[in-house]
């Protein structure tokens, strides 16, 4: 068997806090088709490569290297992704 290490790829992701629309709208680059937010629970649902997806709160939201997107729990996207540097995000960040 022959083994493999992942090519390092730098992404684009905003974790999402329930209210950061323009961070989440400038990833996505439209709001059209893209996303739906669920107020009842501050989601947001992604149409994914994979279907749509359920984005909640304290997820972060990706887009890959061909500008697709999806969401990634917290837990996963901090063991997978390190910060390469600061974004000019609403908050700063």
């Amino acid at each position: 068997m022959v083994k493999y290490r992942k090519k390092p790829v730098v992404i684009e992701a905003v974790q999402w806090t329930g209210e950061n629309f323009e961070e989440l709208w400038k990833l996505l680059e439209s709001k059209e088709g893209r996303a739906v937010y669920e107020e009842s629970d501050m989601s947001i649902f992604l149409e994914t490569l994979e279907g749509t997806m359920k984005a909640e709160v304290g997820d972060y939201i990706i887009k890959g290297v061909q500008g697709e997107i999806y969401p990634i729990k917290e837990e996963i996207f901090l063991k997978t992704y390190e910060q390469v540097e600061k974004g000019g995000g609403v908050d700063g960040k």
